[in-house]
């Protein structure tokens, strides 16, 4: 049961951090509260699948923030509210992919 609410903590966090342009304080409370969720999965590789499956939706993601971005004129309001949503989620996508790589290596000893 407690693996069940870690994991749909995880999902409930990588939305908050994804779903809002966040101020400073609040993105660092919410990432720090995802890495307590992720650890509590890191010692059973078991989860390896689940943590890909969200890295993998993370990459997605960063592209299309990529897109977004790219698609506002320099020195736009705009251009510069989709490069913060772009830091955020290449800053999520970083905290993914490690947690990815600690199952993996978890999994090889």
């Amino acid at each position: 049961m407690q693996q069940f609410v870690a994991k749909a903590n995880v999902d409930h966090y990588i939305g908050l951090l994804t779903g809002s342009d966040l101020t400073f304080n609040s993105q660092m409370a919410i990432t720090r509260l995802l890495i307590a969720e992720l650890d509590k999965l890191a010692h059973d590789q078991e989860h390896l699948e689940f943590a890909e499956k969200r890295a993998a939706d993370g990459r997605d993601r960063v592209k299309r923030m990529t897109e977004m971005r790219d698609g506002h004129p320099f020195g736009k309001t705009e251009r510069e509210q989709a490069e913060r949503l772009l830091v955020n989620c290449e800053n999520l996508q970083t905290v993914l992919e490690d947690f990815c790589n600690r199952l993996r290596e978890r999994g090889s000893r």
